[in-house]
This record gives structure tokens, C-alpha cells and sequence, in this order.
């Protein structure tokens, strides 16, 4: 079995209910351990559209990195996402920040996610489940990346993990 940490945005529709409803076809293939508080942030990239919700979740699964990304692009869209406009709306993304410690670079899928250390709305919530995690290419842990962190994009706590985690257990 591998760790993995999984991180999940949405900012069109009823955005609590596509991240349970996410959670929820996530657990086929992801035995999801942890899961950060919900935080609402800023779109990033393209600015003229509706803000974030944004959590991360940590599990294992037996699926290969390829696999997982396969169910995962699956699930979003399943979920209705449309991929009209890079960085755009979207119902649900679903994205590998992490897979055990390993490094993949190909043309379909970069493990470490290249970005997430530039990104205070996945550094946040994977703090707050994971501080101590070392980034196996920057060879940082978490937490160190979030201090030093440049972007100042604004990331608040919209709904603490407790509700999502009772959600989980109800449906489960």
C-alpha cells in the first residue's frame, strides 16, 4: 500500500457537497485516513471567477501513481469538469500532491505535484495534517516551505475537518 495525499478544489455549484461527494468516490480507490479543515481562497491564475473551497486528504491506496491519476481525472469527470479554461472553474479538481516519497517526472504526471510548494491554499491544509512531511525533491518538510512561503494569497478556515469527518463516518 502506498501514502498518498490527494489535494481537492471547487469553486462552481454547491461546493461542500462536490468535496463529499469527491471524498466519497475517492474511497473506492483511497483508504482516506486524514482529511485538513475546509479553507476558502482566492482563485488563482484566472481572477474573474466564483472562490475556492480546498482541503487535502491523506490515505493509502494500492493503485500504481498512474492508475491513481487515471481514477481521479475519472472522478472529475464523472463530477461534470469541464476543462475549457486552464486555472478556470471547475467543479471539482482533484490533484497527487504526494506518493510514498517517490519522484515521477513524465509527460502525463509529476510527482511531487510541481506547483505545491508555491501554493498557500494546498500548503495550508497539508500543514495542518502533515507538517512534519518532507518534500523528497526540495528535501523540506512542510511546514518550512509554508513559513517561507511568498505567496500572501488569502486562505481562511471555512469549515473545520470534524464536519467532513462526520460526514465520512455517516457514509461509509
Amino acid at each position: 500500500m502506498a501514502r498518498v495525499y490527494l489535494a481537492l478544489g471547487t469553486n462552481l455549484g454547491d461546493r461542500m457537497q462536490n468535496l463529499q461527494e469527491a471524498i466519497r468516490r475517492i474511497g473506492a480507490a483511497v483508504r482516506v485516513s486524514e482529511m485538513s479543515s475546509v479553507y476558502e481562497t482566492e482563485p488563482w491564475g484566472v481572477a474573474s471567477q466564483p472562490q475556492f473551497l480546498n482541503l487535502v486528504v491523506a490515505g493509502e491506496t494500492e493503485l500504481e501513481p498512474t492508475a491513481l491519476l487515471e481514477t481521479l481525472k475519472r472522478i472529475e469527470k464523472d463530477m461534470g469538469r469541464r476543462d475549457e479554461v486552464r486555472y478556470g472553474p471547475r467543479v471539482i479538481d482533484l490533484d497527487i500532491l504526494f506518493y510514498d516519497d517517490q519522484l515521477i517526472r513524465n509527460p502525463n504526471l509529476e510527482i511531487p505535484h510541481p506547483r505545491l510548494a508555491q501554493r498557500r491554499f494546498v500548503l495550508v491544509p497539508l500543514a495542518e495534517i502533515a507538517p512534519r512531511l518532507v518534500h523528497p525533491r526540495l528535501n523540506r518538510t512542510i511546514q518550512d516551505l509554508l513559513a517561507q512561503l511568498a505567496d500572501t494569497d488569502d486562505v481562511r478556515l471555512f469549515q473545520r475537518s470534524e464536519s467532513i469527518n462526520l460526514f465520512l463516518a455517516k457514509n461509509s
